[in-house]
């Protein structure tokens, strides 16, 4: 679970391909009747839409800058992050807001941590306010499950804050994380099994549990209703 760009950590749920993020596809179909500069958001028109927000700019503005910095075209930067091309060039000109799973693939695959492509310019405050409509720091939205991370992109950091909503019968399996990491989850409402290595047990409204997150786990929602919990991650030191 790494907002940092850090290689050693994981996201909840990142052990297995069945759980990755959904990546958006482009609907766009290969316009008719007009010659198309297929270098768009490449080469061509940089010119992003009026109305976004700062953060999102900068994200659109980072990604495009830090790839001519390397030299690489849309197609080598998708080959290299293995997110589309179509889907790069609708980021770098604004028009699609990447969900947290492929801002981090694009970061990882530039060389800088996602902070560093997030991070938007100095309103001044001292407040960081994270909006329940900023899909930003969505790492994963389907059908299964709903991983929100309250914790600001840009800090470096070994703490770190998310929100989770499961499905009736959804279970979110992670692989070990870094040494040393503990997990500390807390039921908002629903019910929860939690498995870490050999142990289980099971959770409901307004109970807490903590548990060693460098062994493979799993949180599941054996209830009939959807489950809410607030997951703090802490990584240990090497």
């Amino acid at each position: 679970m790494n907002s940092s760009g850090r290689s050693s950590r994981k996201y909840p749920g990142s052990g297995s391909e069945e759980n990755a993020v959904l990546k958006p596809r482009s609907k766009r179909g290969r316009p008719q009747g007009r010659n198309v500069d297929f270098r768009e958001g490449e080469e061509g028109n940089n010119t992003l839409p009026t109305g976004l927000d700062p953060v999102t700019a900068a994200l659109c503005n980072q990604v495009r800058q830090q790839r001519q910095k390397l030299g690489w075209t849309l197609e080598k930067m998708s080959a290299v992050c293995g997110v589309s091309r179509s889907m790069l060039s609708e980021i770098e000109r604004g028009q699609s807001n990447p969900t947290l799973a492929v801002a981090y693939r694009i970061a990882r695959a530039l060389g800088i941590s996602l902070g560093d492509l997030v991070a938007g310019p100095e309103t001044g405050s001292s407040i960081d306010v994270i909006l329940a409509t900023d899909k930003t720091y969505h790492f994963r939205s389907d059908n299964l499950c709903t991983i929100r991370t309250l914790s600001p992109l840009r800090l470096e950091k070994d703490v770190e804050f998310y929100e989770l909503t499961l499905r009736p019968g959804a279970a979110l399996r992670s692989a070990p994380h870094y040494a040393g990491t503990r997990e500390f989850l807390t039921v908002e409402s629903g019910s929860l099994r939690i498995t870490s290595g050999k142990d289980q047990v099971n959770l409901g409204q307004g109970d807490s549990a903590h548990y060693p997150a460098d062994v493979e786990h799993v949180i599941e929602n054996l209830g009939e209703n959807d489950a809410i919990a607030f997951l703090v991650v802490t990584y240990g030191r090497a």
